[in-house]
């Protein structure tokens, strides 16, 4: 049975090289998708159609997006930079180029089409920091918003942090507005997951932060895992769910909600 409603459609991973992507665009050729992949990266998988794009690049977004055409289904937001690339090539690429993607993939959506892209559990702050968020998701453009983010250096200094909770606020504001022509839109928050651009997080930060963030599993989560919490929310079976940000972190979440995970005391010791 196609529970989850892939068979024969049609769907952009972007981000398919390794990591998350790579399981995400993998799984759904697995349930019989036809598999676009956009990437800086060649895939080796035997997707439908590769484009090479740098999400640094308006442009070669627009040209990518333009040659893989027709009818999108889904699509799925997996790029992403570390935090040890420069702050606004961060910015560029987790969130004005996974936004450029998104709005040029979206009048190529017909109603119960789906998006769904990764932000972080190290985006848990966004809520204080709305003001600024707010003022960055006002521009519409790319263009725009990098010059946002040139004009205010010390907001993203972090760009890593700051661009993760644009994507959940984005994703939240967005919900409202793209469900009127049927699509939804969601994300997730993965905690500390073993891929290749672990190596980078474990060289910028400290490795008690890293565990504290594995709490209570003890275990960084595989692809795998993550890429199936994308697919859930992209599928028919999720047909009713939008506006959500799905933390897909083995239940930190649940333990700092309810005070069993005090990362305060965690990072003091």
């Amino acid at each position: 049975m196609d529970f989850l409603g892939y068979r024969s459609k049609r769907v952009i991973v972007s981000g398919c090289f390794s990591g998350m992507g790579e399981a995400t665009a993998r799984l759904l050729l697995e349930l019989g998708a036809e598999v676009h992949g956009l990437d800086y990266k060649e895939t080796a998988l035997g997707l439908a159609s590769f484009n090479q794009v740098d999400l640094r690049d308006p442009a070669a977004i627009d040209a990518a997006i333009g040659r893989v055409g027709g009818r999108v289904d889904a699509l799925f937001n997996c790029a992403g930079l570390p935090q040890t690339a420069p702050a606004l090539d961060v910015m560029k690429v987790n969130y004005a180029g996974t936004r450029r993607v998104t709005e040029r993939v979206l009048p190529l959506m017909p109603a119960g089409g789906a998006i769904a892209s990764i932000s972080s559990t190290g985006g848990l702050g966004w809520s204080r920091r709305m003001p600024v968020l707010m003022q960055l998701l006002a521009n519409e453009s790319y263009e725009d918003a990098v010059k946002w983010c040139e004009e205010h250096p010390e907001d993203v200094k972090e760009g890593y942090t700051l661009s993760k909770e644009a994507i959940i606020v984005w994703t939240m504001l967005s919900s409202q507005r793209f469900v009127k022509q049927g699509v939804r839109i969601n994300c997730t928050l993965p905690s500390p997951t073993q891929t290749p651009m672990m190596s980078h997080f474990e060289s910028a930060t400290p490795l008690s932060v890293i565990d504290a963030f594995t709490l209570p599993t003890g275990r960084r989560s595989i692809p795998e895992e993550q890429a199936s919490a994308l697919i859930l929310l992209n599928s028919s079976a999720a047909g009713f769910i939008n506006g959500v940000v799905l933390p897909v972190d083995g239940g930190f979440m649940g333990g700092m909600a309810t005070g069993q995970i005090d990362l305060g005391k965690i990072m003091s010791r």
